[in-house]
């Protein structure tokens, strides 16, 4: 399997997270990637490959140019205030108070990008971020020269960040890019598959209104879990995208064999769609000891969901999300691509 990474990903390396009240230390932090590598040297899953860089425009196709040049610029703008921590909102378009128009000072545009209030930015977020991007579509372009799977070990993850949105640790939609560039360099049709806990609002809020990306999460229900407001069963597609969205919400407790007959019913419904090409955004946040989820599926347990992806029998790339369980992460991570590849 060809492993995209760079160990450049260290710098987005903020300090601060708004978890329980508190300025904590990140969850998402730059040691997950250590384990991660580690351990498919441990599996002899293969060596990693630098990154391409890819022009801009492979991104723009998904998200919003000011968006885009806001996060580019945001750290600088926020230092030019004087402001001494690192970017964290404090306000938001509210219910009460919505608006389309971007504010000028920094602190209005920060909460007008923002999704959630736990993310921070920092001095070099922006250029991770589009490392992140150019690892997933490094990995997607391996599949169009005509590898049959490959993993883009990407840093931060992305599939929160919406079409103009950023929160829950992410800022440019990996998965989304590696779909559309997949769609315009010879696939026709695209299943993504998000296996992280968190639903992937963003993903969905992308695809929402197409036919050629069939969308499917499995998820802590949303009325309990982050992000809340979107990922329930009901949202399944609006105008070309009827049909093409498939959420499965799932409660506190749920274990692998609840799971994966979700996952059945995703690759089913992947099949009678004709995909042509699979990507993943692999969270493994589903671990039973993962300290901000509640689904309880086991390290083994990870050996046979990759044997199931592997089921659907297309090119395949797999993204990678979430998992805050450190030390497992790793482990959990290589049983996913060793039970894909069955070695």
């Amino acid at each position: 399997m060809k492993i995209i990474y760079s160990p450049h990903h260290t710098q987005h390396n903020t300090k601060t997270e708004l978890s329980g009240g508190e300025l904590v230390a990140p969850y998402e932090c730059a040691s997950r990637m250590d384990y991660v590598c580690q351990a498919l040297q441990e599996y002899g899953l293969g060596k990693t490959t630098e990154p391409l860089e890819f022009p801009r425009c492979h991104v723009e196709k998904i998200h919003d140019k000011d968006y885009l040049s806001f996060l580019d610029n945001c750290w600088q703008q926020w230092q030019a205030t004087g402001m001494s921590g690192e970017a964290i909102p404090t306000i938001w378009p509210s219910r009460s108070m919505p608006s389309n128009h971007i504010p000028r000072n920094i602190e209005g545009q920060i909460g007008y990008y923002a999704l959630a209030g736990e993310t921070a930015i920092a001095k070099n977020t922006a250029q991770a971020a589009w490392l992140s991007a150019n690892i997933a579509l490094t990995a997607a372009h391996s599949l169009v020269q005509g590898e049959h799977s490959a993993f883009a070990l990407a840093r931060p993850p992305g599939h929160h960040a919406s079409k103009n949105q950023y929160g829950g640790y992410c800022f440019i939609n990996n998965a989304a890019v590696a779909a559309q560039y997949l769609l315009d360099n010879g696939f026709q049709r695209v299943a993504l598959m998000d296996v992280d806990f968190h639903h992937g609002n963003g993903t969905q809020d992308i695809f929402y209104e197409r036919n050629d990306v069939f969308f499917s999460s499995i998820h802590g229900d949303p009325l309990d879990a982050f992000p809340h407001f979107l990922g329930h069963a009901d949202e399944t597609g609006i105008g070309a995208g009827v049909g093409y969205n498939l959420n499965h919400p799932l409660p506190q407790g749920t274990p692998y064999a609840i799971w994966s007959e979700k996952l059945e019913q995703s690759l089913n419904a992947f099949r009678n769609y004709g995909a042509d090409v699979l990507v993943v955004s692999l969270g493994l946040d589903t671990y039973e000891h993962d300290p901000i989820s509640f689904f309880k599926v086991k390290t083994d347990e990870y050996v046979n969901m990759g044997t199931t992806l592997a089921g659907l029998d297309i090119p395949t790339v797999f993204i990678m999300e979430g998992g805050y369980a450190v030390e497992k992460l790793g482990h959990n991570t290589a049983n996913v691509l060793q039970g894909f590849l069955n070695v």
